[in-house]
């Protein structure tokens, strides 16, 4: 599994504009350059696991999400999971996983 410095980068952007914080106020915040925050929101330089654990700190982020596109501590976090790879299956399979679903709630 490769790591996709490019989504992180854009998911950092999107939770700072989130918090309504510019790359200047970020970069104050963990004592880097405005430059190194840009490289980063667009992928350009690998980010390091303390630097992203910085981040999230100060953004109150979330590093699965960041990292990954999903958020563990969020109650749905398999159905964000789960949406992701429907669309690489067959139509017979896609019909499968219907039927198994209907079988789990029917059975609850």
């Amino acid at each position: 599994m490769s790591v996709d410095f490019n989504l992180i980068g854009s998911r950092i952007k999107a939770t700072r504009k989130t918090a309504g914080k510019t790359q200047e106020w970020l970069a104050e915040q963990i004592d880097v350059s405005v430059g190194y925050i840009s490289q980063l929101e667009r992928g350009i330089t690998k980010i390091s696991l303390e630097t992203l654990a910085e981040i999230c700190s100060v953004l109150d982020g979330d590093m699965a999400y960041l990292v990954s596109g999903s958020a563990k501590s969020r109650d749905d976090y398999m159905q964000d999971e789960i949406a992701q790879k429907i669309p690489l299956l067959s139509e017979r399979d896609k019909k499968i996983v219907s039927d198994l679903i209907d079988l789990m709630v029917d059975n609850k």
